[in-house]
């Protein structure tokens, strides 16, 4: 089953899911039908339990929730403001140092707000 909402994400990252599948599965049914309730809950944070993969998993969330918000023309959560939402070191979606420049230019508001650098179409799903 899809998750609905991204504190389901959240949720099932914490009980040992793979995050990025339920993300890709939660962006599949967000897309199929967008829904301004599957933003508003605050995700369990992921940081406590998976350190430094999970303060970049905590800043995605919160990227997500306000790009998906922002594209549908839905209010923005309150929660994505949170410090604990953001990455004080920039993250890059790939280590390759040839594509940093491509993914500072094509990075998302939302990601970049929080450190995120990644593709523009980092939330695509085909």
């Amino acid at each position: 089953m899809r998750p609905k909402t991204l504190a389901e994400v959240a949720q099932r990252a914490i009980n040992g899911e793979s995050f990025d599948r339920c993300l890709a599965n939660f962006l599949d049914g967000f897309y199929a039908a967008p829904n301004a309730g599957a933003l508003v809950d605050d995700p369990a944070l992921l940081a406590p339990l998976l350190q430094e993969r999970g303060q970049v998993q905590d800043a995605y969330l919160a990227a997500t929730a306000e790009q998906l918000a922002r594209s549908q023309g839905f209010s923005v959560p309150g929660w994505t403001g949170a410090e604990t939402r953001k990455l004080h070191r920039p993250w890059f979606a790939s280590s390759l140092a040839a594509l940093r420049a491509v993914l500072l230019l094509e990075s998302p508001a939302a990601f970049r707000a929080r450190n995120l650098f990644v593709s523009e179409n980092a939330l695509a799903r085909a």
